[in-house]
């Protein structure tokens, strides 16, 4: 079995339920998960895990409106977390991040290239919670080939500054809610959705994440739909 870190915790969200659900789905596939919000001591050494997993909102929180939030909540990635997590590339393995994962760890420079894209505070935005229609482009990537188009309840993460390079496996209205990507010698893939556990009701959705775990991990993505 496939050990897999997922890092959790923060504002705005559900995520020890969020995170709870998606070690369920990933599970269905042979992978074991770890949940933890200790993220600098998870990554303080490099932890014996093949997949890592972000589904967290920690950040420096320098907004005006969040001055009165930082108190204990502020953060930054220390230097070691962020080898941490290069060096886990360097050794071939995978990275999910999920929807928060856009705004997290913005004292990193680097964190963007990694992803492939990230929150801008000056212009991203979404509309509220509900239902939305997400198109699959399902020739684009052995992810999504085959997958039909679904609707779910979430957020739509509008105007990411995204990387040129990205090609996004799944939109909603125009925005590129699904991608992956090689990095260094391992694999990235990010879903900007997952605001809470309807985001996990949909079985497509739950497909999409299992085949994404397959693929970072290297393993063969079997074709169901």
């Amino acid at each position: 079995m496939a050990r897999n870190l997922i890092l959790s915790g923060g504002l705005f969200h559900d995520f020890a339920a969020t995170s709870a659900v998606l070690a369920d789905v990933l599970a269905e596939v042979g992978v074991e998960s770890e949940i933890t919000e200790d993220i600098a001591g998870a990554l303080g050494e490099a932890p014996e895990v093949q997949l890592i997993t972000v589904n967290a909102l920690r950040w420096q929180m320098g907004q005006d409106r969040f001055a009165g939030l930082r108190d204990g909540r502020r953060f930054e990635l220390p230097a070691q977390a962020r080898t941490t997590l290069l060096d886990h590339l360097d050794r071939g393995g995978g990275l999910l991040c999920m929807h928060t994962a856009a705004i997290c760890f913005d004292d990193w420079q680097g964190w963007p290239r990694v992803l492939g894209g990230r929150w801008s505070w000056l212009k991203s935005s979404h509309p509220p919670l509900g239902w939305t229609g997400v198109r699959v482009h399902g020739d684009a990537h052995p992810i999504v080939e085959g997958l039909r188009d679904f609707d779910v309840v979430d957020e739509v993460y509008s105007d990411l500054d995204v990387l040129p390079d990205v090609r996004p496996l799944a939109s909603s209205h125009g925005q590129p809610l699904v991608w992956a990507r090689p990095v260094r010698r391992g694999r990235v893939v990010y879903d900007a959705l997952g605001h809470d556990t309807r985001s996990y009701d949909n079985e497509i959705h739950r497909t999409l994440l299992q085949r994404a775990a397959l693929w970072l991990l290297k393993r063969p993505v079997g074709v169901t739909g």
